[in-house]
């Protein structure tokens, strides 16, 4: 008996010794250890601990010496081993893609203003590189603010843009063209741009309320250049003509992008002749005036699809191409397929000068509404304005010394 007793505690501390030794041993094996809670089955046998997939990969890691060893690279941390698969690059934004954070007094005034003024603009919606620059500057009246109307909600889903969208979208303030027009009025600015979400659930695509923003606005500033980016209106004509006729001065619509890819980049309802339609029909509609359509790179395009998208333009006389380079706005949003040198972009604008626009503006960071396109066009659209002016008083018998060309 005494014997017995004996043996009982030193069995018990060899088996806890056997398990320790088990943990340890399964932690840095390979082998199977078999556990000393294995239970016996009906033969008698010993049954195994079946194998986990953590296991696998505990085992197949780095030991505890490895990691007082020095040089052990992140790779080889636990979970981080890609067997038969090689690492994914990460792309880097070229330098001159990066900008600095907007900030300082003007910027942050006109924020304010246009927080005051209940106004949203295209640069904030859609995340434009080049805010600090337009919003920017030493005097308010220099600055550039693309106005949205109608809201802030798309009716489209293009892969490249980040507006938000949806099938209905709110209802339409009747009340925004009187407000929109008065405060532009306020702000004091000498050329504004104005565009607008698609509104595929109005008949007319908010042409009219478009329009009445734009004479509301002529009514109560006269001399506001006013240019419109418009949509297509799902190829209504009729609404292009309403719009051309409104009082602006400028006329851009975009194409976004060559004819191949249009499907892949565009909501399925826009389509690259649809487009050259608009523009082709606004020229038509108003006798001098100013056409515009932008062109973003990197999607894939190729230089020859590129001739023939600035050919297809001027053939229905657009007198100004913007270039610049496509930015994803998030991860949800088709990716860049190549970031294009600003050489090649000065390359697409002594081309598309060569082929008779009357301006363009191209570079990394342009987009369809920017600063110095917009006062170039001002400075034309004044000239011309006052060469009209001038014929109209050699009409009338006025003699005139020096007239503006």
């Amino acid at each position: 008996m005494s014997g017995s007793r004996i043996s009982r505690p030193v069995c018990l501390f060899a088996r806890q010794s056997l398990k320790r030794t088990a943990v340890r041993s399964f932690a840095t094996s390979t082998t199977d250890i078999e556990s000393p809670c294995s239970e016996s089955n009906s033969s008698g046998t010993s049954s195994r601990r079946r194998r986990t997939r953590f296991s696998d990969v505990l085992n197949t890691g780095p030991s505890f010496d490895d990691f007082l060893q020095a040089g052990l690279s992140k790779q080889d941390v636990l979970g981080n081993r890609q067997s038969g698969t090689q690492k994914k690059e990460i792309v880097r934004l070229p330098s001159w893609l990066k900008t600095n954070i907007p900030k300082g007094t003007q910027f942050s005034k006109i924020k304010e203003d246009l927080r005051g003024l209940n106004l949203h603009t295209v640069c904030e919606e859609a995340r434009c590189p080049n805010i600090g620059e337009c919003w920017g500057g030493s005097e308010k009246s220099a600055a550039t603010a693309t106005v949205m109307l109608m809201g802030d909600t798309c009716t489209r889903g293009c892969r490249f843009c980040s507006v938000k969208t949806s099938r209905t979208p709110p209802p339409l303030d009747p009340h925004e063209p009187e407000n929109t027009a008065a405060a532009i009025a306020q702000w004091g600015l000498g050329y504004v741009v104005l565009t607008t979400v698609d509104r595929d659930d109005l008949p007319d695509g908010g042409a009219h309320h478009f329009a009445e923003t734009i004479a509301k606005i002529k009514q109560k500033a006269p001399h506001i250049l006013v240019e419109a980016l418009t949509g297509d209106f799902q190829g209504d004509l009729a609404m292009v003509e309403l719009m051309a006729r409104s009082g602006l001065d400028v006329y851009a619509h975009n194409v976004e992008t060559v004819e191949d890819l249009t499907k892949y980049v565009r909501d399925r309802r826009a389509t690259f002749r649809q487009s050259l339609a608009v523009l082709e029909a606004a020229k038509n509609a108003k006798e001098g005036l100013v056409t515009k359509s932008s062109i973003m790179l990197g999607l894939g395009e190729t230089e020859a699809q590129l001739e023939d998208t600035l050919r297809e333009l001027r053939k229905v006389s657009v007198d100004v191409v913007t270039f610049g380079q496509y930015m994803r706005p998030t991860k949800r949003h088709m990716k860049v397929t190549e970031y294009i040198t600003p050489e090649a972009f000065e390359k697409w604008r002594l081309r598309a000068l060569e082929m008779g626009f009357l301006y363009c503006a191209s570079g990394p960071l342009v987009r369809s509404s920017y600063k110095a396109g917009e006062a170039f066009i001002e400075n034309v659209l004044r000239k011309r304005q006052k060469s009209a002016d001038a014929a109209l008083f050699q009409t009338a018998g006025t003699v005139v010394d020096s007239p503006v060309v």
